[in-house]
């Protein structure tokens, strides 16, 4: 198993907030632009994406409320398990400090081609999401959907 971990990133929402906009793998097609949105099948609990020519699919493997929700892969081409993490910022409960864990079974070959991605990934999300709740809107982002489709 190979493990990469994000950057911690202090998102200026509040843990039930952003743990919310994650709970529903569903709102995930919110955050994507509209061409990437037709290789992207999406429901409660499962995300199914193609990337690359690869499909592959997530399902959610437990929520803890406001503070994490764990993933685990569903037809993908390797076995993972991501956990996203939502504590409150030990300085301000009112913002949230998000980072991302990332563990796959992943050969000697893969690790080369994709884990620098995967890192570098990761560390995108926390940066978008951090970007996002200071009201600065990554390209293609839909900001109704920070606030769970609510134009409050």
């Amino acid at each position: 198993m190979v493990n990469f971990e994000s950057k911690h990133g202090i998102v200026s929402r509040q843990p039930y907030e952003i743990y919310m906009s994650f709970a529903d793998m569903g709102n995930f097609l919110r955050f994507l632009p509209e061409d990437r949105k037709k290789d992207v099948e999406a429901d409660y609990d499962t995300l199914t994406a193609t990337i690359q020519g690869f499909r592959i699919g997530v399902k959610v493997l437990e929520r803890v409320p406001y503070s994490r929700i764990e993933l685990v892969d569903n037809d993908a081409p390797f076995g993972f398990h991501v956990v996203l993490y939502f504590d409150a910022a030990q300085d301000n409960p009112y913002k949230t400090d998000f980072h991302i864990m990332f563990e796959a079974d992943l050969n000697l070959m893969m690790k080369m081609l994709i884990g620098s991605k995967i890192k570098d990934a990761m560390d995108r999300i926390v940066d978008g999401l951090v970007d996002a709740s200071e009201g600065r809107m990554p390209e293609g982002f839909d900001p109704s959907a920070f606030n769970g489709g609510n134009n409050a």
